[in-house]
């Protein structure tokens, strides 16, 4: 009996996840609006608006959770690299109408007392609901100002995961104030629905977060089997477990690892596959850019692993043309590497072009080279500094390189500024918004 082949994953897209979320935003604005009395008077009117931005904020916080949940249908769908700058955006956004809100609330309970702003505050912080929905605000502001790139790049990724955890903390506490409000208290149908919206995210946020990782390191027993140079400072670890090929990791696709080694174990970070999953094997590349990536080099075989995922939409979905263009920078040539050896295409289908500095940067040079011999695929290095006088990703040269340009689908990895050049030089080249697929990730 032939086996039938596994259904492909469920994947959420953005237009549809924009959908969702503006739907949402429509159906809060609603709830607002069929319990709105009509009134001219000043504190009325800013007790309608503290209890509009309240309900977005609210709402706004669910959306963030949700975001960051890892939900593999929208993870798939939408690359965890838009999702992140979703959720930053966003966050921005959350944070604006959380303080909008208390400043209407305090000003329109100012103007009901007739007293004044600091008077109105220690009122309002005299009800257990309200002092606990300003400690709330309190503790998502601290994540927002740790969060700011300023700051980010000084704290250790540790230190900042550890406090980005308070949101959950903020999130609950303000969730008790918003039962309270008028706004959802006055409808016992609002209540539910309320309730079921926040206690749905509480599910998927334990569940993709908690139980998954739990039961996928019980399941497959992740050990390092080899650690092996690739480069300057690159080191290439692969990993072996039970039943790995039920994960269902696609090149192109990324995991969340722990190393269950001393000064490693409590610390996971993003690295994408660098080959095609084999023998129930995965294998990464990592680039030793900090205090975690260098230790890696002295992981010991048989050290335990803690895999979640897999994550990241860069994979053969979004494919729509026969001829593809692969345009790395740096170690965004680990998960292109997967690609080019896996994409389905025939002699002169697939491109390869590789960004770096020098020829001693180059990662992953001999395997490139076997799979462009063996699939009669285009590959070029393009070298020199990113200041140099001559731009080898200007659009004419990347015209030169790969004739038909503008015909091809175009996957683009790589640190954020080469990411940001290159979308914008392929654009001009003539390459349409929507085949230009990126995913870009720092640590």
């Amino acid at each position: 009996m032939t086996p039938q082949p596994a259904a492909p994953p469920l994947r959420i897209s953005p237009r549809a996840l924009r959908a969702g979320i503006t739907g949402g935003g429509g159906a809060v604005v609603a709830l607002w609006a069929v319990q709105l009395e009509p009134s001219a008077r000043l504190d009325v009117l800013f007790a309608t608006g503290a209890h509009l931005t309240g309900l977005l904020a609210g709402y706004g916080v669910l959306v963030m959770l949700f975001l960051m949940a890892r939900v593999p249908a929208v993870e798939h769908g939408v690359g965890a690299d838009r999702l992140a700058r979703g959720h930053a955006l966003g966050g921005r956004y959350v944070l604006s109408l959380c303080a909008a809100h208390a400043l209407l609330a305090l000003c329109g309970d100012a103007v009901h007392t007739e007293t004044d702003l600091l008077h109105a505050t220690l009122d309002l912080l005299g009800y257990p609901g309200l002092a606990a929905a300003t400690a709330g605000t309190a503790l998502l502001a601290a994540v927002g100002v740790t969060s700011a790139r300023a700051l980010r790049c000084r704290i250790p990724h540790e230190t900042w995961r550890a406090l980005h955890l308070l949101t959950h903390l903020g999130a609950a506490l303000a969730f008790a104030h918003q039962l309270a409000g008028p706004d959802v208290a006055g409808s016992v149908l609002a209540v539910w629905l309320w309730s079921l919206a926040h206690a749905t995210v509480a599910v998927l946020l334990v569940w993709y977060r908690i139980v998954v990782p739990v039961r996928q390191a019980l399941r497959h027993s992740l050990r390092v089997v080899d650690v092996r140079d690739a480069g300057p400072g690159v080191v290439s670890v692969a990993v072996r477990g039970i039943g790995v090929d039920r994960l269902r990791a696609e090149p192109g696709q990324f995991f969340r690892w722990r190393f269950l080694q001393r000064r490693l174990w409590h610390t996971a970070l993003p690295f994408s596959l660098s080959a095609p999953v084999r023998d129930d094997t995965l294998r990464i590349t990592v680039k030793a850019a900090g205090d975690h990536t260098r230790r890696m080099r002295r992981l010991r075989p048989g050290t335990r692993v803690l895999a979640t995922g897999p994550f990241g939409a860069l994979t053969a979905h979004r494919r729509t043309r026969r001829k593809v263009l692969l345009l790395a920078g740096g170690l965004g040539i680990t998960p292109l590497r997967a690609l080019f050896e896996t994409l389905p295409g025939g002699p002169g289908d697939l491109t390869l072009l590789y960004r770096a500095s020098s020829a001693e940067q180059l990662v992953l040079r001999d395997e490139l080279e076997a799979i462009a011999a063996s699939r009669r695929a285009g590959l070029h290095y393009l070298l020199g500094p990113s200041d140099a006088a001559f731009d080898p990703m200007a659009p004419q040269s990347l015209r030169n390189l790969v004739p038909g340009l503008a015909d091809h689908d175009v996957y683009v990895c790589g640190p954020p500024g080469m990411s940001a050049a290159a979308t914008n030089a392929l654009a001009r080249a003539g390459v349409p918004e929507d085949r230009i697929h990126t995913e870009c990730f720092t640590l």
